[in-house]
């Protein structure tokens, strides 16, 4: 019997619970029709997934996704829209081409190579703009396609089927799940919880003790206050405090990215059926104690609408409440989305309603509520329970905290990936007789890094055509910095172009030739290292041996991250008038340049820094606001130059308004110049 065509309009009104694509012919199996062939089988329906299929399209494969649930895009259309980038500038492919698309459906314009992209977006729109990358490439998508069984011979996965005892034959298959199922049931290696400091010689991952998210005033943790013996409040566990850097089972917490509104409209928040306020009993010790908010972000992303997060030590994160989701059956996990829900509703009912909470608290709340044109077929709740790690493959090629500093750089990039070092809370516990959180990391990364291919493809004995761009192959701290939606996107391309060559050249993802790949990922808009290199460019950094020279006093320093090289200087906005460092290139040739600069950007930097640049016909002097654009080449302007080192750029501190940033001028040959 074929399946069932839905209809996309009707979809999307439900509030994207699914999109509607080609249907899928007839799919018995087991004494019926055979398997679905498909040179690439999509498990997952995320953004990666959606990203992955329509690469394969377009190098002219065909694709199947499946999606174990109605809902499609994962977190990018399930309130995620306050997209966590990093560095936009490392953003290239198809994940540029997603956003771009997103900032044409909000201006009604055309999608270019050189369109503007936006990042925050709500939800609809996000499902809208991944519907139309599904239905231009004709990519059929399966919905409710729960795993249940994998047919792995000889090293490689021959089909799947799913729960209804469909089966789908693929010459190739993506993971792109946050979970890791198809993995796992391949038989590929994977980890859970967090490694100890000494497993990789890292210096953030196991235990994590530390300020952010904490409580800042002290709050008892007892049922009875000062009652060791009456319990412990809901939502403190009794473990012990280990030494940082000791390896566990803990993950971090998990919880919904609401969009919010205020618009008279609005759904209140509802009161979970079971509703137990002592689940809350600690927070409202907390605000007694003096804390008055935030209890959770309001981020805007358009429409009068937010992404909400957590925010604060007692917030959205159901702290400690998911380490059996990873590796749980269905049933398990979706008692676990259910308690979740549970927790974070009746958080935001609490906040609206209690009236033990002081009534600025209560009206802050309440002031907001639910949109009824989002998730309609959810009563305006996301449908995705933010899985911000599960399983993580462990391959030939672990990512690390090493990578994320730019300690070491794999030679086989096939993307970028730039956001924080970044793991929520694991653990609430009793430290001092009072109230802690443990496992919060915010750690800055120097710069866009690159993402092993060796990490997207498991062992070669263990599967050699599968690649895992959700669940790869990262420890803990790293994967918390590689786990963004972009980053996902950028990888699924990656994978999919990878899985394209591979069965053009005997199916055997380990095997594909590398300088290839990458030069295919380079023709499709990709950046595989930072910062992205010119033909011909020659580069000076502050540190560089020569061409450097200065005045003043320059201070070095990594706090900001994004810099070009080992670190930058600045000089520590003082001095005005006094201080200079002059960049100069050896030109080979005379002719014409493109003259760039890079700095860290920040708030406190000068608007109106002059950079004199001094070319053959003289010098030209340019301002420089230093508060934006950063860790990027800003291209300054086209002069011509003479061969040699006469060419020069000098940055000065002349009457600037705040920190002045010297850090790296970049020479290009320009463009059709002779």
């Amino acid at each position: 019997m074929a399946e069932k065509a839905l209809s996309r309009r009707g979809l999307l009104a439900a509030g994207g619970a699914g999109l509607a694509l080609p249907a899928l012919g007839p799919m018995a199996y087991a004494g019926g029709r055979g398997p679905v062939p498909a040179d690439l089988v999509v498990y997952g329906g995320t953004s990666a997934g959606v990203i992955a299929a329509v690469q394969m399209r377009r190098m002219g494969g065909t694709a199947v996704v499946l999606e174990p649930t109605r809902h499609i895009g994962g977190l990018t259309t399930s309130g995620l829209g306050a997209t966590d980038t990093g560095n936009t500038s490392a953003i290239g492919g198809l994940a540029l081409e997603f956003y771009r698309r997103v900032y044409a459906k909000y201006h009604g314009t055309p999608v270019t190579d050189d369109s503007p992209a936006r990042y925050t977006f709500e939800p609809h729109v996000a499902s809208e703009v991944f519907a139309d990358l599904l239905a231009e490439h004709d990519v059929p998508v399966v919905l409710d396609a729960r795993l249940r069984s994998v047919d792995r011979r000889g090293g490689r996965i021959r089909l799947l089927v799913t729960d209804d005892g469909r089966a789908y034959e693929g010459g190739m298959f993506v993971d792109a799940t946050y979970e890791g199922d198809l993995m796992a049931r391949a038989g590929v290696d994977f980890t859970t919880g967090r490694e100890g400091n000494a497993a990789y010689d890292e210096t953030l991952n196991g235990v994590q003790h530390r300020d952010k998210h904490q409580f800042v005033h002290p709050v008892d943790p007892y049922v009875t206050p000062g009652s060791p013996a009456s319990g412990l409040l809901p939502g403190v566990a009794a473990d012990a405090l280990a030494p940082d850097g000791t390896a566990d089972e803990a993950i971090q917490a998990y919880c919904f990215r609401m969009c919010l509104t205020q618009a008279a409209d609005r759904i209140p928040f509802p009161k979970p059926a079971g509703y137990d306020p002592m689940r809350y009993e600690l927070l409202l010790r907390y605000v007694q104690a003096g804390w008055r908010g935030p209890f959770y972000t309001t981020h805007q992303m358009g429409g009068g609408k937010t992404d909400s997060n957590n925010n604060g030590a007692f917030s959205t994160d159901n702290i400690g409440f998911n380490f059996g989701y990873p590796t749980g059956t269905y049933a398990e996990r979706a008692r676990i989305h259910a308690e979740h829900a549970d927790y974070q509703q009746g958080l935001m009912w609490f906040l609206a309603n209690d009236q033990r909470l002081p009534e600025s608290v209560r009206a802050q709340t309440a002031a907001w509520g639910l949109p009824r044109d989002e998730f309609t077929g959810h009563g305006g709740w996301p449908p995705l329970l933010y899985i911000r790690e599960a399983r993580r493959m462990v391959s030939a090629y672990v990512m690390t905290e090493h990578d994320c500093r730019g300690a070491v750089r794999a030679a086989d990039s096939v993307g970028l990936a730039s956001y924080t070092m970044d793991s929520h809370n694991c653990r609430r516990l009793v430290v001092d007789g009072v109230a802690r959180n443990e496992g919060d990391v915010q750690v800055g990364v120097r710069a866009p890094y690159g993402i092993s291919y060796r990490s997207l493809t498991p062992k070669r004995a263990q599967c050699t055509n599968l690649l895992v761009p959700v669940a790869l192959s990262a420890s803990h701290i790293a994967y918390g910095s590689i786990r963004m939606e972009p980053v996902f996107m950028i990888l699924a391309q990656s994978a999919a172009t990878a899985a394209r060559m591979a069965l053009d050249r005997g199916g055997v993802v380990q095997q594909v030739p590398v300088a290839a790949l990458q030069a295919r990922l380079r023709a499709d808009g990709q950046f595989l290292e930072w910062p992205p290199s010119e033909p011909g460019e020659i580069a000076v950094d502050n540190v560089s041996a020569t061409g450097v020279t200065s005045a003043g006093t320059w201070k070095s320093s990594t706090a900001i991250s994004n810099y070009y090289g080992s670190d930058y200087v600045h000089d520590d906005n003082a001095g005005k008038g006094t201080a200079w460092m002059r960049f100069g290139p050896e030109l080979p040739a005379a002719g014409t340049w493109d003259v760039a600069l890079w700095w860290t950007a920040d708030a406190n930097r000068a608007t109106n820094v002059p950079v004199d640049v001094e070319h053959a016909g003289g010098t030209q002097t340019y301002t420089v606001d230093q508060r934006s654009r950063g860790g990027q080449w800003v291209v300054l302007g086209r002069h011509t130059f003479a061969a040699g080192t006469a060419a020069g750029v000098r940055i000065r501190n002349d009457a600037t308004d705040g920190y002045v940033v010297a850090d790296a001028v970049r020479f290009t040959p320009a463009a059709g110049a002779s």
